[in-house]
Parts: C-alpha cells; sequence; structure tokens
C-alpha cells in the first residue's frame, strides 16, 4: 500500500472516531450509573448482606459505626456505582456534637462524606470509636465528623466534601450536592 493512501486512510478513520467519540461519551454521561450524587437520592448500603437496601434513620446507631453507601436514584431505582467516587461515608452523631456548618448538612444527628481520601485516594475508612473520628487505613489521616470532616492529624491536604442529607419517610436521602471535589486533587 502506498504511503498517501495509507495517510488519508488514517486520516478518515481519526475522523471517524472523532466524531464518535463524543456520542459514546455522552451515552455515558446519560446513565444514571455514573452520575455524582443528586438533591432526592436514597442513600442505600454499599456493600454487606444489605448492599443495595435503602438506608432508614433508624437503623443508624448514635455513635456509629460508620456505614458505607451509595447513591440511589430517585427516578430510576439505578445505584450510582459507576464510580468508586460515589462512596458515601455515613454515620449517626449526637446532635450536641455537631460543629458550626455541619450542622446545616445533617440530618437529625446523621453526617455524610466522601469515602474517598483526599491525601491519595484511598478508600475504607476505619471509625475510631473512643475519638468517634474516621481514620484512612493508608497513611492515617484522622477526620472529625462532627466538625466538617476537619483533618486532625495525618497528611491529607484537606476535608473531605460533604453531602447534606434529610430524612423522607424515614429513609436518609441527598439534599444537594457534595461540597467540595471528591478524591485526589492534583496541581
Amino acid at each position: 500500500m502506498s504511503s498517501n493512501r495509507r495517510i488519508v486512510l488514517q486520516a478518515a478513520l481519526g475522523t471517524g472516531l472523532g466524531i464518535l467519540l463524543p456520542e459514546i461519551a455522552r451515552a455515558q454521561d446519560n446513565d444514571p450509573r455514573n452520575a455524582r450524587p443528586q438533591t432526592g437520592d436514597r442513600l442505600v448500603y454499599a456493600d454487606g448482606d444489605q448492599k443495595g437496601t435503602a438506608i432508614k434513620l433508624d437503623a443508624l446507631r448514635v455513635g456509629g459505626p460508620p456505614v458505607t453507601a451509595m447513591p440511589q436514584d430517585a427516578a430510576s431505582g439505578a445505584v450510582r456505582d459507576g464510580s468508586r467516587l460515589n462512596q458515601i461515608l455515613l454515620v449517626r452523631l449526637d446532635p450536641a456534637r455537631i460543629q458550626g456548618e455541619t450542622q446545616a448538612r445533617a440530618a437529625q444527628g446523621v453526617v455524610a462524606y466522601s469515602a474517598v481520601c483526599t491525601h491519595t485516594g484511598c478508600d475504607g475508612f476505619a471509625w475510631t470509636a473512643e475519638k468517634q473520628m474516621y481514620k484512612c487505613p493508608c497513611h492515617d489521616s484522622e477526620f472529625d465528623p462532627a466538625d466538617a470532616a476537619k483533618v486532625v492529624g495525618g497528611p491529607a491536604p484537606r476535608r473531605l466534601p460533604a453531602l447534606p442529607l434529610k430524612i423522607t419517610d424515614g429513609y436518609v436521602v441527598v439534599a444537594g450536592a457534595f461540597s467540595g471535589r471528591v478524591g485526589v486533587i492534583s496541581n
């Protein structure tokens, strides 16, 4: 095959892919599983025996332990599990412990934060019951859920983004968007 024909064929192929890729990306963007939590989404258990079951307020004990949750699209019922960035740490605290801006996002003592550390993107947080703090398993960053997930120890550069909540018909429901960008922010 001549070099000119090869160049023409490569250009045609590249143009065809260039036309199709935005369509493919738009189709993926329309998948509710890939979307970030939306106002009105119910929170469901992310794992364990109750995976996919909606979380009721009375199932959460004051003082923890926390639950890892995922949002569920209110319209379609699809769990938004297409991205690990949708993992949510949910814990019920004594409302008297909740400070400042956290009070406005809490629902009857329940607070929610991204379950992805702001340091290197680890997940699978531990719960320090005596301190009532989240602890990242990778580098031991600690976050205070009663005080807007403020970093109280370790290398994490910023708080965990908060997710505002409300209680509807006894279920924990998303009341707004995350307070900031989820995960690691690179320069």
